[in-house]
């Protein structure tokens, strides 16, 4: 008798067993399908992400080919296309050389907003920081002290790839002001900077002298030139694509705009 119930409870046991399998699993199946989706969502994203950064490269250094040949109107729709693209570190860098036509033209305005949409698209923080760089350079002569204070200042921070061209740019910021004690703090802290580059630490030191002389009107004129100029965009994006400079080795010089 013992047998026969152990029996009948283990089928019992067994029934049960099964109405919980069919129960659970349309819920099984269902978080199987959504687990399978979501790689191939990400597979496919992935790949469609690729294929964008590939097309863009190529893109690139067709424009960049073509600029340098002379073709600057073929270069410049290179350039366009590129900045509707998704691929980020490119869109950037395409948007900043579409700006220096707009700087060609007198439109300064116009090159400002496509430096700031740089940035804005911008992964790369060396990328973005020259955007931001440049829109702020652009506007050293025109905007208010309060406006070029607020981009310039994020941009001096620990760490930012261009943070002592940034406090160049901000000392003359000051200079032209005529905050004379903020822009020599500025040069003192610039001339003792290890992050600073040969230059900026020599013209530092001349605009410390030039204060200290009584000649600071001069040396508005003097840093307005030497620091209007933003960095180089480089010919190979790829060296825009690293890491930026680590805090403790100087940062490269300011030069010409392509």
């Amino acid at each position: 008798m013992t047998d026969l119930f152990e029996e009948v409870e283990e089928q019992l046991r067994s029934d049960r067993y099964k109405q919980l399998a069919l129960k659970a699993l349309p819920w099984a199946g269902g978080l199987t399908a959504a687990v399978l989706l979501a790689f191939l969502g990400y597979w496919g994203y992935d790949s469609w992400s690729t294929s964008q950064t590939n097309k863009a490269s190529e893109q690139y250094a067709a424009a960049m080919e073509s600029f340098g040949q002379g073709d600057r109107d073929g270069a410049r729709k290179l350039w366009t296309e590129i900045s509707k693209s998704q691929a980020s570190s490119y869109k950037a860098l395409s948007m900043m050389h579409l700006a220096a036509y707009e700087f060609d033209a007198k439109k300064t305005a116009e090159g400002v907003k496509l430096l700031d949409e740089a940035a804005k698209a911008a992964s790369d923080p060396v990328i973005g920081d020259a955007a931001r760089l440049k829109s702020a350079l652009a506007l050293l002569d025109t905007a208010p002290r309060t406006e070029l204070e607020g981009r310039l200042k994020p941009l001096m921070e620990e760490g930012r790839p261009y943070r002592v061209q940034a406090r160049e740019a901000l000392a003359f910021v000051k200079l032209r002001a005529g905050d004379t004690a903020g822009a020599r703090g500025d040069f003192v802290l610039i001339s003792q900077s290890l992050d600073a580059a040969q230059g900026a630490q020599a013209r530092a030191q001349a605009a410390i002298a030039l204060i200290d002389s009584g000649s600071a009107k001069q040396l508005a004129s003097v840093v307005s030139n030497a620091i209007a100029l933003p960095p180089q965009m480089p010919m190979d994006p790829s060296t825009l694509l690293g890491p930026p400079p680590g805090p403790a080795g100087p940062q490269p010089e300011a030069g010409a705009p392509q």
